[in-house]
């Protein structure tokens, strides 16, 4: 039996032709490449064959280590797990706050939007590295729903934590505003929780067990 390599995620398929859309991260069937025997035998001698490299500077060196402990120690599952598991929570207080009149749930609400806004900059960096050293930087339909959430997140953070601050009774006090804030912070969810699916597809394909 054949098999083909999706050269953006790595998905291995059997069968006489390659899929006409990988399973996984929906690249196009042209993306497969058959597997064959020789494969590493091709890739070392292309290494010995090129051109010596310049002298890497200080700062090529650096992010140079930096990509190598995103993709060794799997940076970027772990740092997207602070907005999954911190928003949800966020958004529960909010809600806490408007249905039962708790003013301390928004405050810590507050602070966990904050924290988690602050830490979008590493989710977002090492989504990024491992996108292009592990799925060659192909923009597939998987991709781009990806980055248009993480826009999305980190958009609606920066509107409510904005927000917050200018008016800080928002959530407190009754008004179509408050109502106005809560849909933004349902939007927030919304992104977070499409961007976890999404990355959740990557890792585990389409397999229902």
């Amino acid at each position: 039996m054949r098999k083909w390599e999706c050269t953006v995620c790595g998905y291995v398929h059997e069968g006489d032709e390659p899929p006409d859309e990988c399973p996984v991260c929906s690249a196009d069937k042209s993306m497969f490449v058959e597997i064959t025997g020789d494969k590493s035998t091709v890739e070392q001698e292309t290494a010995e064959t090129s051109l010596p490299a310049a002298k890497p500077t200080m700062a090529t060196v650096l992010y140079t280590k930096a990509s190598e402990l995103i993709s060794t120690y799997h940076l970027h599952p772990i740092t997207v797990h602070t907005p999954n598991g911190i928003v949800p929570m966020a958004i529960i207080f909010l809600a806490i706050t408007v249905f039962f009149g708790f003013p301390l749930f928004e405050t810590a609400a507050l602070y966990s939007l904050v924290f988690v806004l602050l830490n979008m900059p590493l989710v977002i960096f090492t989504g990024y590295e491992m996108w292009q050293k592990r799925y060659q930087g192909t923009l597939t339909t998987l991709f781009k729903i990806k980055i248009a959430a993480a826009i999305v997140t980190v958009l609606a953070l920066s509107t409510l934590i904005i927000w917050r601050l200018v008016q800080p009774d928002i959530v407190t006090v009754p008004s179509s505003g408050r109502w106005v804030y809560l849909a933004i912070s349902l939007l927030l969810l919304m992104a977070v929780g499409v961007a976890g699916h999404m990355g959740g597809k990557l890792v585990f394909g389409s397999r229902k067990n």
